[in-house]
Formats: C-alpha cells, structure tokens, sequence
C-alpha cells in the first residue's frame, strides 16, 4: 500500500481506501473503508476523497440525530435549576432568576437550544444597550446568562460540539458584548481624602461605625463586612479571616459562602482599625448586670455557615446593646450621609477608595489582588489606572506652572 496524503492510501490492486476519525458530542468515531456509499470500490483518488468526505458527513449527522434531543431553553435552564447551581451564592441565586423571569423567558423559553444564532443573541444583546439603553455591565448579565444555557445544554448532550464551540468558544464567531460606547465612564469612583475626613467624622461612634471602619481601612464587600465574627479576628496577628458573607435569603438572615473562591481571603488591619475593635470588644466584655440582661434579650440567633444558629453577639457588627447590625441597617445611614455631607456615598465606593490608595502607595499588584479578593488580576489593574490618570492631572498642573 501506498499513503498519497492524510486519510487516503492506495491499495496494491489499484483500488484506493480512506479513513477518518471525527469526534461528535465528545465521542470519536473512527472508520476505514474501502467502498463508496453505494458500496463501488474506488478506483482514483478523488472518487476515495469523495467518499471520505461524504462518510465523515453521514457520521457525524447520524450522531446527532441518534443522541441529541432537543431541548428548550426553559427546559435547559429548569434543569439547571434543580441540578447544577447547588453551592452557588445566594445574589447569584438571585440575579439569575431576576433575568430569567423578568427578561429572558418571555422572549427565549419556548426556543430550542438548538436553534439559537449567535447572530439572533448579539442583536438581542446590542438592543438592551443601544436601544433601551440598559448599563453596558447590566447587560453583561445577560451574555453571562446565554453561557450558561449552552454550557448546561452542552454538558448535557443537547448540543453537539460543532454548535457549542460556535456559539461560545471560536473567538471569531462566539455571542458577544455590543462594542461600548466612549462615552460611558468606567472610571473608579473614590472618595478623596477631604471627603474620607469628612465621612471619618460623620460615621464616628455612629451604629454604623463599625461597618464603615471595615470598609474604610481593608476595602471589604458591604456582605463580607457584615459576615464578620469576632473568632475570625486575630488581634495579635492583625488579620481577618474573610470566608463567609450576611445574606437574607428567603427573609431570614444567613451566613453564606463568600461569591468566588478568591473572595476566601486573610485581609490586614492597621493600628487605628485594630485599637477601635480591641475597645469595641472589651467594652462587651465589663458590660454591668443591667446591661448584659438588655443585651441577652436583644439577641437574635441567626444561621451561620454550617446550618447552625448562633447568636448575633457573635458577630462584630453588633451593638453593645445586643442588636445585629446588617446591609439593611447601613442604607439608613448611608443615605443620610449622602444627604448630610453631599458626597455621593454608596459603601462600595470605600473598597475602590481603599484599592486606590494602596496602589498610589505601590502596593504590588499580584498582593492587591489576593487582598481584595478579586477572580483576576485584570480587575485589579483598574486601581492602577485610576492612579495614572491621577498622575497626569498633576503633570498638567505642573506644566501649567513651569
């Protein structure tokens, strides 16, 4: 026999053979033959190419029709649902369900998983940011939310890999974000050290104090910060364990897995912060008889991690008098400082701020990143930026005074 090129020989009687292996919906189908589809031998090498091509074809269209049922994006994601997001966070819970319901059921559910064109996702995508003029990271969600069906309907076999690796892996013909528009700030948004002293002030021996300090000085999620327990702290060390978060899930108030495993994190205190909840703790400890019994009756038993219920003393967010403090209790206060101060306050903006001047102090990236917990470098690198940008304006000003 003779090997004239890849898949095709010539047979010592003349006649030519082929043969192929293809993988379809993850299986490899290996064949060699020697007959066309009407079982003729082949007697030149175009009539054996001919037949390979039309071989690997049938293959891989017997394939699909044999194992691939069709599925509609409702069923996809109803099975996702109730197979494939236990562990997930609750906000992610949450989010997923709010498209679902309010956007992409109405306007997907009855489709076939199968039917959907990256062309018929990308014009939907670029409708919600253009045309009804949704935030570019809203939208995100929805891109987000396309993954998820054909990743659950590939893992499932209700998408073959030709399909799958169209709508979502070939960097050339994936779904896609709209391209953004110029326009749109992506700037970080922080507070500048005049408005820190103002809200430093303002948040002083307030309820929320505590809540604010953790943002302030270690640049915490508003959750993180409230999901805080005093044996995560440790004085001598300086550190806090950040492994779980406060959620209400179902009008119940819960400790929660942090949203991504970065999120699992040990952040650093400094002097001020760790004084003030030294303090904070030893005042809970010299509490006299009346003030413990008011306390006791406070209390509140909440569920931790593990299912358990502790109590809300157990918390760092919890006032002497036995009140647990939570994300709901903190808009209060944020709202009336906004209104107070007029600073545009929301407590996110603490993390940007805190993630701002630890890069202006040249913090290298890779340990800013661990510290804030993010899931890649790159989000991390918007602190850097935001501080170049601060660079330039004070190159322009110092230009303006040569």
């Amino acid at each position: 026999m003779s090997i004239n090129e890849k898949g095709l020989t010539q047979r010592k009687d003349g006649y030519w053979e082929y043969r192929f292996a293809v993988v379809v919906n993850g299986k490899t189908i290996w064949k060699r033959k020697s007959t066309d589809e009407m079982g003729n031998k082949l007697p030149t090498k175009t009539a054996a190419a001919n037949a390979r091509a039309a071989a690997i074809a049938a293959a891989k269209q017997e394939q699909k029709k044999k194992e691939i049922p069709r599925k509609t994006i409702a069923e996809v994601f109803n099975e996702y649902c109730e197979k494939g997001r236990s562990g997930k966070a609750a906000s992610t819970v949450r989010k997923q369900d709010s498209l679902w319901e309010n956007h992409l059921k109405k306007e997907f559910g009855k489709c076939y998983v199968d039917e959907l064109s990256v062309a018929t996702i990308n014009d939907y995508l670029s409708d919600l940011y253009y045309l009804k003029g949704y935030a570019y990271a809203y939208v995100e969600g929805f891109l987000k939310m396309f993954y998820l069906f054909f990743g659950q309907a590939y893992s499932r076999n209700y998408l073959d890999i030709d399909t799958y690796t169209k709508l979502c892996l070939n960097k050339r013909t994936r779904i896609s974000m709209p391209k953004k528009n110029t326009s749109e700030d992506d700037d970080i948004a922080f507070f500048t050290r005049e408005e820190l002293g103002k809200l430093d002030e303002f948040f002083k021996e307030r309820n929320a104090e505590t809540a604010y300090l953790l943002g302030r000085y270690c640049g915490l999620r508003i959750n993180e910060a409230f999901g805080i327990k005093w044996d995560h702290i440790d004085f001598q060390e300086g550190t806090i364990l950040i492994d779980r978060q406060m959620q209400y899930i179902n009008g119940l108030i819960k400790l929660v897995p942090p949203k991504t495993a970065n999120a699992r994190r040990i952040v650093y205190m400094n002097d001020k912060l760790i004084q003030y909840l030294q303090r904070k703790k030893s005042a809970s400890q010299n509490l006299s008889e009346h003030e413990i019994t008011v306390r006791q009756q406070r209390t509140k038993m909440i569920y931790d991690l593990d299912g358990s219920l502790i109590p809300s003393t157990d918390m760092v967010n919890c006032l002497l008098t036995g009140e647990l403090q939570t994300v709901n209790s903190f808009k209060y206060y944020a709202k009336l400082a906004r209104d107070t101060l007029g600073i545009n306050f929301k407590y996110h903006y603490l993390r940007h701020t805190f993630g701002t001047l630890m890069a202006e102090q040249n913090i290298p990236q890779h340990i800013l990143t661990k510290v804030m917990g993010h899931s890649s470098i790159r989000v991390t690198e918007m602190y850097y930026l935001a501080v170049s940008e601060k660079g330039i304006d004070a190159l322009k000003e110092s230009i303006n005074q040569i």
